[in-house]
């Protein structure tokens, strides 16, 4: 058991037999009575969104978690397959799990998975990715008095806002955590 004050982001502890990943901790602590933590976060199991308060001194229970470093191989309809790079079992996690982050995922690409027990909770991927540009707008001259972008869309199918002079063929680079461009390779 650990106490609520220690819960920041990217902690994961056990409520009611679901598991949550700390997104976002305020600490709130009025002039009387006692202080009152508020957190955001996602159940692992079922992919929701919560935000739950707590009275300073609560206790919520810690878990275990297991970190395996495997490589992104295929996805079907409904799974993707990787490869642990020390095993070389080919675990294969739901579409669900990987959700928004298909669009980062290449292949032979590592990426860190997390497990509960036998059960796979979440993907960490590297803080960026570098892909190539397969369909780019053609850009418009002259209108360049500002920061002129385009919506261009990736091997994979990320769509991402990148500055006017991105072409089909360059490979760019992409920030996981938001999205967005960060230079061109």
């Amino acid at each position: 058991m650990i106490d609520v004050n220690e819960l920041r982001k990217g902690v994961t502890f056990q409520i009611d037999g679901d598991l949550y990943k700390v997104l976002d901790y305020t600490h709130n602590k009025p002039g009387r009575g006692t202080a009152t933590i508020r957190i955001k976060a996602r159940n692992l199991r079922k992919s929701n969104t919560l935000e739950m308060t707590f009275i300073s001194g609560d206790r919520v229970q810690d878990i275990r978690l297991d970190y395996h470093n495997v490589q992104f191989l295929y996805r079907d309809d409904n799974f993707f397959y990787f490869m642990d790079m020390n095993t070389f079992e080919q675990p294969a996690v739901p579409a669900e799990l990987v959700g928004d982050y298909e669009g980062y995922l290449k292949g032979d690409m590592e990426v860190k998975l997390t497990y509960f027990g036998d059960e796979p909770l979440d993907i960490e991927l590297p803080t960026s990715v570098d892909l190539e540009v397969v369909t780019a707008e053609a850009s418009a001259r002259g209108n360049t008095a500002t920061g002129v972008t385009k919506q261009v869309i990736t091997e994979t199918g990320l769509k991402v806002q990148c500055p006017a002079f991105v072409n089909e063929g360059d490979v760019i680079r992409v920030d996981t955590r938001t999205g967005a461009y960060l230079t061109r390779v």
